[in-house]
């Protein structure tokens, strides 16, 4: 059986340079090594592929029917290989997205919308949810996270910097009065996210960890930033979504002296050796791009909370 491809290269390797000697020069390797692995093909096929003389060489009547089945399959083989390659270097096909409803609304629909007029032959699936989601069972190719994963078979890229903060719109301030310190936050209405009726809010450099009863509760990110806006409360939001908000004045930094530890934003995906095309170009040009943002936009609401 015909399974070892080098066998066959290097005995059309030899029939077009026409001799052994050239071959194995081309090829790197000994006259001796050359000799055995054209002896190999020989017992493996059956049959005297080359006639063999001290002044010439010249292959059979099945040396030379055999020699041009391996020119058609080689070149075969390296077509498909020169394809493959080809289109390892294009983006297309289906880029699976998943990120937090807020951030994914505010900054990834720009990027993508951006990132795809460069590459119109891809298609994007962008699934917005708060909660974190299972990438190899739910197939998501890339994810957006507060956070670095936990998961070794997770690979995390840091992207951006970013704060956690708690804020307020003016009003709650200006009627219930501002905390000065982390426990007063047991006299205030918080807006929690998520499921659960607690939250634990850690001041690290207080070294407090606090459990706070939720005054308000949904599971969605947004909704809850839209009650804090309105008056309803004091909430924990990243500073990519409030950013704005702080510098328009809709919503004021509550304990600034007691900062949350920071959570950079990650790009998250699964372990793999070779990334897509698809995946690695978004993630250059998020990369390159969220960093700018955060420059130019998102720290200067930062100086400003």
């Amino acid at each position: 059986m015909l399974s070892d491809l080098s066998d066959l290269r290097l005995f059309e390797r030899i029939l077009a340079t026409g001799s052994l000697s050239a071959a194995a020069r081309e090829a790197g390797l000994s006259l001796a090594v050359v000799s055995k692995r054209l002896a190999r093909l020989e017992e493996r096929t059956g049959v005297c592929l080359l006639q063999r003389t001290t002044r010439r060489l010249a292959p059979t009547d099945e040396g030379r029917r055999f020699h041009e089945h391996c020119r058609r399959i080689l070149a075969e083989i390296d077509e498909a290989e020169a394809w493959l390659q080809q289109r390892g270097q294009r983006v297309e096909g289906l880029l699976r997205i998943s990120a937090p409803f807020g951030f994914g609304r505010r900054h990834l629909v720009p990027l993508i919308a951006t990132f795809r007029n460069r590459y119109p032959d891809l298609r994007v699936r962008l699934e917005l949810d708060d909660n974190l989601v299972d990438l190899v069972q739910e197939g998501v190719d890339l994810a957006i996270r507060y956070s670095q994963p936990q998961d070794s078979s997770l690979i995390g890229r840091e992207l951006a910097p970013n704060h956690r903060l708690l804020c307020a719109a003016p009003d709650y301030l200006d009627w219930h009065g501002r905390p000065q310190h982390p426990e007063d936050l047991q006299q205030h209405a918080c807006i929690l996210i998520g499921q659960r009726e607690q939250a634990e809010w850690p001041f690290p450099h207080s070294g407090l960890r606090l459990n706070i009863q939720g005054a308000l509760l949904c599971n969605d990110g947004e909704t809850a930033h839209a009650l804090a806006l309105q008056g309803a409360g004091i909430v924990l939001k990243s500073l990519w979504d409030v950013a704005a908000d702080l510098k328009a004045g809709r919503l004021q930094q509550v304990l600034p002296n007691h900062p949350f530890a920071p959570a950079p934003l990650h790009a998250v995906y699964p372990h793999t050796r070779h990334l897509a095309p698809r995946v690695r170009c978004f993630l250059d040009f998020i990369a390159e791009r969220l960093e700018r943002i955060w420059r130019e936009e998102i720290a200067e609401g930062a100086m400003r909370a």
